[in-house]
């Protein structure tokens, strides 16, 4: 009977013993709060304006599938909200964005696992301001869809075979033309973050032997 009860728990152990291997997944989450740095720069008949550099807060759930060993294609979804006030007057941005995504890991018998990423796809920003100076106040709202691109990297620690602790950094560009009034208006929204999370890595299912 001991035999077949450490039998099952070796069984069950090799099944969330996630080696980063073809085959496997991997679902991650991971936030900033407190950490991101936001700059935007609006153009126009040759003349630039720098907007605010505001503290964030982001979520940025993903999900991978390993197409080689260390390799991971995935998605990832990405959530950043920054709020700003200065002198009755406030200012919301706030943006999501879909991104398929390749990371790489560093895999080896240390616990400490450094990984690099990069990806590319859509994203849509949404800026709400209000104001209230001298007796006067109004507000308005824009949304403004576009292409955005990401780079990461940073280590993650296994803290058990399956689950992972991450600490990284990450850059995100956020780009959009558009034409208001025949006059071309160009948006670069640039995000860099310090971010922390985790890493489940699930095992796939076991490979058919051949017959």
């Amino acid at each position: 009977m001991k035999k077949l009860l450490l039998a099952g728990a070796v069984a069950l152990f090799g099944l969330s013993n996630a080696q980063m291997t073809k085959g496997d997944w991997v679902i991650s989450g991971n936030t900033g709060f407190g950490f991101n740095n936001v700059s935007t720069t609006m153009k126009a008949n040759g003349q630039s304006v720098d907007g605010p550099e505001v503290n964030t807060f982001s979520v940025t759930p993903s999900a991978g599938y390993f197409v080689m060993d260390k390799l991971a294609v995935g998605i990832d979804l990405g959530l950043v909200s920054a709020t700003t006030k200065y002198e009755g007057v406030k200012a919301t941005t706030t943006s999501f964005s879909v991104m398929p995504t390749a990371t790489y890991y560093f895999a080896n018998d240390s616990k400490f696992v450094p990984f690099l990423g990069a990806g590319i796809g859509y994203a849509s920003v949404k800026n709400k301001g209000s104001f209230d100076l001298e007796g006067i106040s109004g507000s308005d709202e824009t949304t403004t869809d576009g292409l955005a691109w990401k780079v990461k990297g940073g280590v993650t620690y296994m803290a058990t075979q399956s689950l992972g602790l991450n600490l990284g950094v990450s850059y995100d560009q956020f780009s959009n033309k558009e034409t208001f009034m025949d006059t071309e208006v160009k948006t670069n929204v640039k995000t860099f973050g310090v971010n922390v999370g985790f890493s489940y890595f699930l095992k796939g299912k076991a490979q058919k032997s051949d017959k």
